[in-house]
């Protein structure tokens, strides 16, 4: 259904669909390089095929910060520039709108419900006509507490006012759809209050047929006798290795990288298996990442089937 290589585990469909029929934000957590974030440009294009092409063609994202607040996702002022456009060269006529640029949330809300005057409050290029949204707030346990909670009423209501410009309101068109899909890695417990507000859906690793699903689609693999023997072999041996890493287990997204890279220095047509095993020696800091995990896996390579 959709041009991106994106292999949806069981009941990802369904998580999306539920939390735009319930009008909430889903929340999606999962080991690092699981799919997360790609879920969100799967989404986009899912959901124009669905609703006629009337979403944004872009995920409207944002990368939250250990300073992140709440206003970051609507809107920026840069009030230095600003006066400096004002005082130190002299433009006293310099607009305010000149200086505000809407960030992801805000520009949601901005594109479902788009008004001339909007040009007058902030940097605008209007549409020729409202869009639906996808936006993607990344690895939200980043931000502080006070984040998600300052959240609540711009996720239920969809609207925010421009304090910078006499606090003028912005707000959603009443039959809008705006798919708000935040992702976090479990790093620390977010707000009940806010959890109480979110569909949530828990993205598994993906194992055998469907983890092979997922590297053939990005990988366009074409799965000879010869190149799926060498490819299980592979498949095993990255498997020992997620089961013997202590501090970091490979993900899929380092899996894609590492079979990339033996792919490009001619693993799958070495007939030397000595030869083989220094490929996969020489490449395996780009699937384990961590000093401990490469010393955990001494010897393997010797007595892996490659």
């Amino acid at each position: 259904m959709s041009n991106i290589p994106y292999i949806l585990s069981p009941g990802q469909e369904h998580a999306l669909n539920a939390a735009l029929k319930l009008n909430q934000p889903l929340l999606l957590t999962g080991e690092p390089g699981t799919g997360k974030t790609m879920m969100a440009q799967w989404a986009v294009q899912y959901l124009n095929e669905k609703y006629n092409n009337s979403f944004h063609p872009e995920v409207l994202r944002f990368m939250t910060k250990t300073t992140s607040k709440a206003t970051d996702l609507l809107y920026a002022y840069d009030a230095l520039s600003h006066f400096q456009a004002a005082n130190i060269r002299g433009d006293h006529q310099s607009q305010t709108a000149q200086f505000i640029e809407l960030q992801a949330l805000g520009k949601a809300i901005a594109l479902s419900n788009p008004k001339p005057e909007y040009a007058r409050l902030f940097r605008w290029q209007m549409p020729d006509r409202p869009q639906n949204a996808v936006v993607l707030i990344d690895e939200v346990d980043k931000a502080p507490r006070d984040f998600t909670n300052d959240l609540l009423d711009e996720l239920v209501h969809y609207r925010f006012s421009v304090k910078e410009q006499d606090g003028a309101e912005i707000t959603k068109a009443p039959d809008a759809k705006i798919v708000v899909i935040l992702t976090s890695n479990s790093e620390k417990n977010l707000p009940d209050a806010f959890l109480r507000r979110c569909a949530f859906y828990h993205i598994k690793f993906p194992e055998g047929a469907q983890l092979r699903q997922i590297v053939e689609a990005n990988l366009n693999i074409n799965n000879n006798d010869h190149t799926k023997a060498a490819y299980d072999k592979l498949f095993q041996f990255f498997q020992t290795v997620r089961e013997k890493a202590l501090r970091k287990k490979p993900a899929t997204a380092e899996l894609i990288a590492w079979l990339r890279l033996l792919g490009d220095d001619g693993y799958l047509s070495q007939p030397d298996a000595d030869a083989r095993r220094h490929l996969v020696e020489q490449n395996l800091s780009f699937l384990v990442k961590t000093r401990e995990d490469l010393e955990a896996l001494e010897g393997l390579i010797a007595k892996a089937d490659l």
